[in-house]
């Protein structure tokens, strides 16, 4: 790292001042650089703590912004000059109906997918990863994505005048395309999954410099999720939970919101407590559920096939991280095949009004069956993250929901209509309760 970098940050006032290796623990500058030319290993931003301390108290935090910059200082950015656009700070709901269904007591949900402006978590980690973009002098940023990374670049791309050029798998979901497109980037569609389109986007970057927010931009980029972990102490009135269910695509996000919860820690925010880290995949590309149960210490790679497309990474950057996470929290890491990804969709729908995209669906299938294991405590505060909306993977349910009952402008078939409706409605009931 060179001195004027360091200079230069400080006169910001910056927290952050080096990227260091996760494996090797090898330090560089805080440029535009994801792995360790020592081992290959992640690079992760590192904070100066004891600053932080100093200048940070929770009323510093509760008079800041309604948005994920009033955590700025425990952010990758060096100055004010922010994208901000209302991403952070989404509801987070005490359930009720959900927890009665199933015989949990202290359930919450996270609810992202309302987060501005693209309705999904991945608002978080861009808005952090642009910001820092645009202060290393990127005029072009890009991405590799599942869907609702892309959506999420084009949008805070546009909003901040910056060229956008992204690339997602060509067989995603309309709704996703659709979204992305609305604000007028370069929309690669790559015949291949979305490993393939990563190792191109990473030949891309090296050819053309650009900024992907999910490559040579990742250390900054990944900070954002950590938010969702301050947000949620923040919420249960500065404190830990008991357990989070989460889902793991990458795993960044699972490990990011502990180490959320850490640096709340570290500074003196919040009390210490243990916290249960337990993570949700989708059996069609369950590499890192496979290595929890199977005890391994590595991630052997798989071809995604399920219909929870926005967590289908086959070969997890953060997978074997979110093992060992699992593995020291007590935790756990499940499966859910594709049939209980779309009940799981349908139960939260039906008992607490959230329309979520497969991967709540596959988060919610997980809780299920953690409980119904009896491998969370129907007394512990559980936190379970919902990071995307369901208006993004319509085709995921159709043919499992009802249809609208077409009626005459009658009263008399009004009435038809309706009586048949509760009869089909008793029968249903009468089949879950056989």
């Amino acid at each position: 790292m060179t001195q004027a970098t360091t200079n230069n940050l400080a006169l910001t006032g910056a927290t952050f001042d080096k990227l260091k290796c996760k494996e090797c623990g090898e330090e560089y500058a805080p440029e535009a650089k994801h792995v360790c030319e020592v081992c290959f290993g992640p690079l992760e931003v590192q904070y100066n703590y004891d600053l932080l301390r100093q200048t940070v108290t929770r009323a510093t935090i509760e008079a800041g912004p309604n948005s994920i910059w009033r955590y700025r200082k425990f952010l990758p950015v060096a100055t004010e000059n922010v994208i901000d656009v209302g991403t952070g700070m989404t509801p987070l709901i005490k359930s009720e109906r959900l927890a009665r269904r199933l015989g949990l007591k202290n359930l919450y949900i996270k609810n992202d997918a309302v987060n501005m402006p693209t309705l999904s978590f991945k608002d978080r980690v861009v808005s952090v990863a642009l910001s820092r973009a645009r202060e290393l002098g990127f005029s072009t940023v890009s991405c590799a994505s599942t869907g609702n990374l892309a959506n999420s670049t084009a949008a805070i791309a546009a909003r901040a005048g910056l060229d956008c050029c992204v690339f997602i798998p060509a067989d995603l979901e309309a709704g996703k395309i659709l979204g992305t497109l609305i604000y007028n980037p370069i929309l690669m569609a790559v015949k291949g999954n979305y490993d393939q389109v990563n190792r191109l986007c990473s030949e891309v970057a090296n050819t053309h410099g650009w900024g992907f927010v999910n490559i040579n931009l990742r250390p900054y980029y990944s900070e954002g999720s950590k938010t969702l972990g301050y947000e949620v102490i923040e919420q249960l009135g500065w404190k830990l939970p008991d357990h989070i269910v989460a889902p793991i695509a990458s795993g960044s996000l699972f490990t990011k919101i502990h180490k959320g919860f850490r640096e709340f820690v570290e500074v003196g925010l919040v009390d210490d407590k243990p916290v249960r880290f337990s993570g949700a995949q989708a059996e069609g590309c369950s590499p890192v559920a496979t290595a929890f149960k199977e005890g391994r210490d590595f991630i052997t790679p798989v071809k995604p096939n399920t219909i929870a497309k926005s967590i289908a990474i086959g070969n997890p950057a953060d997978g074997i991280y979110a093992v060992e996470l699992a593995n020291k929290t007590n935790g756990n890491i499940e499966s859910v095949n594709d049939d209980e990804v779309i009940q799981g969709m349908k139960l939260l729908a039906e008992t607490e009004g959230i329309f979520t995209e497969t991967a709540g669906g596959t988060t919610i299938a997980v809780l299920k069956k953690l409980v119904e294991a009896g491998k969370i405590d129907p007394e512990e505060t559980t936190v379970v993250y919902i990071t995307g909306n369901g208006l993004k993977t319509q085709e995921a349910i159709q043919g499992y929901v009802g249809e609208p009952l077409t009626i005459e402008p009658k009263l008399e078939s009004f009435e038809r209509a309706i009586e048949r409706a509760r009869t089909l409605d008793r029968l249903e009931w009468q089949q879950v309760l056989v």
